[in-house]
């Protein structure tokens, strides 16, 4: 797959253009650092001032999203500042506003803001990323992202469908069953989205967006990929196992959730099919770097024929798991 032309924008990003950008924004000197960090997507490169403050500059791979859906994503983390939840908002920057556009690329400034990741979770760190999580969508709910998508498995999902299956990709002796499997499982969840609530979201709550900063808690990171959708997308990705072995740590999140926020317990029966769906999600978010040679050369196996293999007999377990949910659940006090 031949590089896109929105690839080709990146490479005007030297790093004598990179500071002068950083100064002009800012209305700073920056010292000559100007070191690139991990990210596929966009271009992320570390920077710090004369006086020593560490910077954070983003650029937005082009056509990745609107304008208008980066400024949705900082507002909410700005709104959410502002309700002193701790998140890392980007910075106003010298037109007033936190976007700034060089050629086609725009980008954002951040703080830099110290932390590190924690893959395991104390009972009273549960309990403080309930808070976290009911606080933040308790702002969530109060207005939606008209230009952010709605995570369902009728739109996102299928779209994802759509675009692994209608490219090369994938063997194409493969397609049909990779079709068949994601047909079964839009069919099997999409009545377990029905009437459920749907507000805005951090849409990639994982360990690498939650830092923990000693002696002042938690803080949410990076909103590129804010979605509308059930409050339970941005907790299930945090639990160590499927929903079934995770209980002791649902039941201490919800204790914590619920001093801001009441939670339907219903809507636990989507972890399993928003897992499901995060599958396609990470296959698609793949195909979409597939055209970055980085990736390639970091990810040589994906896009095989084994790849799409497990990826297909990995769905079709999936499957079974959340055909056995109703019946384990049906006496279980969490769902009532």
């Amino acid at each position: 797959m031949k590089e896109t032309e929105n690839h080709k924008a990146f490479p005007l990003l030297t790093p004598d253009i990179i500071l002068q950008l950083a100064e002009q924004q800012l209305h700073c000197r920056c010292q000559a650092i100007c070191r690139q960090l991990n990210s596929y997507i966009n271009r992320v490169y570390e920077l710090q001032t004369v006086d020593g403050q560490g910077l954070i500059i983003k650029f937005y791979r082009p056509g990745r999203w609107s304008r208008q859906a980066i400024e949705e994503a900082d507002q909410f983390t700005q709104e959410l500042q502002e309700q002193e939840i701790p998140v890392v908002a980007p910075l106003l920057l010298g037109n007033g506003t936190s976007l700034a556009q060089y050629k086609e690329i725009v980008f954002s400034i951040f703080p830099k803001t110290g932390g590190r990741f924690l893959d395991e979770f104390s009972e009273e760190q549960w309990l403080a990323i309930g808070r976290l999580l009911g606080r933040m969508h308790q702002a969530g709910a109060s207005q939606t992202a008209d230009n952010r998508e709605t995570l369902h498995p009728r739109k996102t999902t299928a779209a994802q469908v759509d675009f692994l299956t209608g490219s090369d990709f994938m063997p194409p002796h493969l397609r049909d069953s990779f079709r068949h499997i994601c047909s079964e499982l839009i069919t099997l969840i999409t009545p377990l989205f029905a009437n459920k609530e749907t507000i805005r979201l951090h849409g990639d709550c994982h360990f690498a967006n939650l830092i923990h900063r000693p002696g002042q808690g938690f803080f949410l990171i990076d909103f590129d990929d804010m979605i509308n959708g059930p409050p339970i997308q941005d907790v299930w990705m945090l639990f160590p196992s499927y929903h079934q072995e995770s209980l002791p740590e649902i039941e201490l999140f919800l204790e914590g959730y619920q001093t801001f926020r009441p939670f339907n317990r219903s809507s636990l029966c989507l972890i399993e099919p928003l897992r499901a769906m995060r599958y396609i999600h990470y296959a698609a978010w793949c195909a979409h770097q597939s055209v970055d040679a980085g990736f390639l050369r970091q990810n040589p196996d994906w896009g095989s024929e084994l790849y799409w293999q497990e990826e297909i007999n990995d769905l079709a377990k999936q499957v079974e798991r959340i055909q056995q949910k109703p019946d384990r659940a049906t006496n279980n006090p969490m769902y009532k």
